[in-house]
């Protein structure tokens, strides 16, 4: 998927192997320095009733951008054991949702990881997480 299609910069890739994130978003990230960057632009299907971006999708969003932080954007298989989010504002369609994520600790199969997600550097969404690491069964 090419991130211009769904006006999203062109400095994002996709993630492929994901096809439910592909049909509610599609997402993409970026990785500078170690640090995680997504994003994804809301459309009027992703709306709820109140016309704003619906909270399941922000929260799976905010999945991907953990979950992307946990693997480093490679194609290692994770899984999230937990994930906790808070509203903290509101985003409508045509923004630019971002997220900024950050592991605050890596270990042999669980990593520990938050995000924020914004528009306009305005947050919308906190997020953390805890990400299994699988393992491949050979």
């Amino acid at each position: 998927m090419n991130p211009q299609d769904y006006d999203v910069p062109t400095q994002f890739t996709h993630w492929a192997g994901d096809p439910a994130e592909d049909r509610i978003g599609p997402f993409f990230y970026r990785i500078e320095q170690g640090v995680v960057y997504s994003a994804f632009r809301v459309q009027a299907a992703h709306c709820n009733s109140h016309a704003s971006a619906h909270g399941g999708l922000l929260m799976a969003f905010a999945d991907y951008t953990l979950c992307i932080a946990a693997n480093e954007g490679k194609e290692e298989s994770v899984a999230t054991v937990t994930c906790s989010n808070e509203f903290v504002g509101p985003a409508v369609a045509g923004d630019l949702v971002c997220g900024l994520a950050e592991v605050t600790r890596r270990g042999g199969s669980l990593v520990f990881v938050r995000a924020v997600l914004s528009v306009e550097e305005r947050a919308i969404l906190t997020s953390s997480g805890v990400i299994k690491r699988l393992r491949s069964k050979r």
